[in-house]
């Protein structure tokens, strides 16, 4: 059965403390008696003082110091999505021993802004809460992103929802939640079931219970002319989707060429494309492909660079070999660089930023070139976030772009 959603920290409540105010009189001294003259006083009318009384100068009150400004704070209006270098997470206790500060470590060793962890099947349920609750708080606290992923047979789809669901809102004992959630939506040899009505019903009904400013991203098949052939149904399941992430594992073929067909194929639904390449052996144990060539992962990313992807992940981090690992750290592709309309970034570059300010609710055409809408989205996510506004992608705005910030939800009872 499903583990139930943890329920979210209390609220504690604000005590305002009365302030005390310490008053002190001065005691007021008692005047002497003085002794009765035996003159008696003159009759003579005493001579006006000579100097004036003291002017008593009234004291004004002090004048409050200026507020300090507001510290920044990473504005998040929709939730974000993947943009950069990615890896998935499958059996948490073969990655790095599921030491959740070694996964981060080695994550930001490689250049990876974020990762996806399985949280769950149709069979297995809602298994991700115990390592969410390790890494998320080590994770967000360096700037990764966690998004969830999860196998969905879809025979009951209200089930996978609720599933889904389950892991979307789980929250963590310090607060913190995943970043998105990734449906793993296969063919039936995988698993999955076939019912166009099922997996399209299981899409929109998380959409509605999740919002719309919640992000997901449908993991899909690489449309291949096989796929296409056998009716895989991408148009009647990726409008809920604010993404897509095809698995282009291209085993014997060129993987330049499968990413480019996958992207040309895709882009006619309009969402941005993340494609997961393949970091894995794909042949029989022990005989050939292998996993991937330096080579050949750094042809995957520089098509799909060239292609118009705005992000890419590999499948998976418990099967890459270091040198699979060093392609994808030493890749120019798909990093964040600094600059802006007067140069320092590449069209991949600013088409990433592009994308990452529309999810976080700055929208911008994703067209990879830094024209004056762009510069306009980056000034109002630098106002919103209290930074020096140039707009420019300069370090602290960089920084700020990539801090996780809790992705809105809408609410359950509403």
């Amino acid at each position: 059965a499903a583990a139930s959603v943890a329920a979210p920290p209390p609220t504690v409540p604000l005590h305002h403390l009365a302030t005390i105010v310490d008053r002190s009189f001065e005691a007021r001294a008692t005047a002497s008696v003085a002794p009765t003259p035996t003159v008696p006083p003159a009759t003579v009318p005493p001579e006006p003082p000579t100097t004036a009384p003291p002017v008593t100068t009234p004291v004004s009150a002090p004048v409050p110091a200026p507020a300090p400004p507001p510290a920044p704070a990473a504005p998040a209006e929709r939730g974000a999505l993947p943009v950069g270098k990615g890896m998935w997470i499958w059996l948490p206790e073969r990655v790095e021993g599921g030491d959740p500060a070694a996964i981060v470590a080695k994550a930001k060793a490689v250049g990876l802004t974020h990762v996806f962890v399985r949280t769950g099947s149709s069979k297995d349920g809602f298994t991700g809460g115990p390592f969410l609750d390790a890494l998320l708080p080590v994770a967000h606290a360096n700037g990764i992103r966690v998004y969830g992923w999860d196998f969905t047979e879809c025979d009951n789809p209200g089930d996978d929802v609720n599933r889904a669901l389950t892991a979307i809102r789980y929250t963590t004992p310090d607060g913190q939640r995943i970043d998105g959630f990734s449906p793993d939506i296969e063919t039936p040899s995988e698993g999955t079931s076939g019912n166009v009505e099922y997996l399209s019903a299981y899409a929109q009904w998380l959409r509605d219970n999740v919002g719309d400013k919640y992000p997901l991203i449908a993991t899909v098949p690489n449309p291949t002319a096989y796929r296409l052939a056998n009716g895989f149904p991408y148009a009647q399941i990726l409008g809920p989707f604010d993404a897509v992430a095809p698995m282009v594992y291209w085993m014997n073929r060129e993987p330049g060429a499968d990413v480019a067909n996958a992207i040309s194929y895709l882009a006619q639904f309009g969402k941005p494309i993340f494609p997961i390449g393949q970091a894995y052996d794909g042949g029989p144990e022990g005989g050939p492909p292998g996993v991937p060539s330096r080579e050949q992962l750094q042809r995957f990313m520089e098509v799909a660079d060239q292609a118009g992807a705005a992000g890419v992940s590999f499948w998976s981090w418990q099967h890459a070999d270091d040198q699979a690992w060093q392609a994808i750290a030493d890749s120019p592709d798909f990093t964040l660089g600094l600059g802006g309309p007067d140069g320092g970034l590449t069209p991949a570059m600013i088409r990433s930023y592009q994308t990452l300010l529309t999810g976080l609710g700055f929208p911008i055409a994703a067209d990879g070139a830094y024209g004056p809408d762009t510069l306009a989205a980056v000034a109002a996510y630098q106002r919103a976030a209290h930074l020096s506004v140039t707009g420019r992608i300069d370090e602290s705005t960089r920084a700020l772009l990539l801090t996780p910030v809790a992705a809105p939800l809408r609410d359950p009872n509403s």
